[in-house]
């Protein structure tokens, strides 16, 4: 099996919108008071619109035998503000999100190489990957490329507001 890892072009558009789907779907499973289904044609114009430059986002995609398997997005962070505690640094989140039928077969970390080399050829020294703990498969993953635990975040379901 040959990967050939890529920048995202127009023309991907619609592979883009048919995994961002497919990622939703998997999340749904673990958590569906957490994640949703976003409407396709929503996120074919994010797509449009990064793939011609209203953004600073990065896509690549991984063909596999004439078809994309998989795709990886850095999306840059801005610098905290002068009033916070936290060192400015050159920061991005990495989403890389890999088909079924190509799971464990090397896609997502030809993704992962090609993100990591974008971010450090842009200066960026630090990649966060977010993910859900109940994901043990991403957190196998990302840790077996070298993330490790960022700190802890909480989360409490504050409901409605009381009427007044």
């Amino acid at each position: 099996m040959s990967i050939m890892v890529r920048a995202a072009v127009r023309e991907d558009v619609a592979a883009l919108v048919r995994l961002r789907l497919a990622n939703a779907e998997r999340h749904i499973q673990l958590d569906p008071a957490v994640y949703r289904l976003p409407d396709a044609d929503v996120v074919r114009r994010h797509f449009e619109d990064v793939l011609s430059g209203g953004s600073d986002v990065l896509i690549f995609v991984a063909e596999v035998d004439g078809g994309i398997a998989g795709m990886a997005e850095l999306v840059p962070l801005p610098d905290p503000p002068e009033h916070q505690i936290a060192v400015p640094r050159r920061a991005a989140d990495v989403h890389t999100v890999v088909l079924d039928g190509y799971r464990g077969r090397g896609v997502g970390k030809a993704l992962l190489r090609e993100a990591e080399r974008a971010a450090s050829e842009r200066g960026v020294s630090t990649i966060y990957a977010g993910i859900l703990t109940l994901n043990q498969n991403a957190v196998r993953f990302y840790a077996s490329a070298g993330f490790g635990p960022r700190g802890t975040m909480l989360r409490k379901e504050l409901g409605k507001p009381a009427p007044d």
